[in-house]
């Protein structure tokens, strides 16, 4: 599995977006399923509902039904690391969508994330590790 953050989810359920291409090509020659959190689920559909409506949010929720996007579920013991996270990166700023992620990650040990977000360039798995971004 790789990581995958809201832009590029977006990017790929929306044509029009001048990454689109680029992010779905990614996703078919990396040919893996993608994870991600309830969080940059909820920003991506919130985003798909204002650019496209209903028939755009369905090619998310495609992605989820057909498999080739799974939830990670944070944990009551993980919110405090979230917060923590969100504290020390407050100068990017870091929104809780990225906590989650980073968090996701020191959870399964997924370094790869496909995200066009430059700030996971300095985000640290475990306050020590690079992440590999792959766009």
């Amino acid at each position: 599995m790789i990581l995958c953050d809201t832009g590029v989810l977006f990017c790929l359920c929306d044509p029009t977006q001048p990454k689109h291409q680029t992010c779905k090509e990614a996703v078919q020659k990396l040919n893996q399923p993608l994870l991600t959190s309830w969080s940059c689920l909820t920003e991506v559909m919130y985003l798909a509902l204002h650019r496209g409506g209903w028939a755009m949010q369905q090619r998310i929720a495609k992605l989820l039904l057909d498999g080739l996007l799974h939830i990670f579920h944070m944990q009551t013991e993980d919110y405090e690391r979230l917060f923590t996270l969100m504290a020390q990166y407050q100068d990017r700023p870091m929104d809780i969508a990225d906590a989650t992620l980073v968090v996701t990650a020191e959870k399964t040990g997924i370094k790869k994330i496909l995200t066009l977000d430059s700030d996971f360039l300095f985000y640290r798995i475990s306050n020590k590790e690079s992440f590999e971004v792959l766009l």
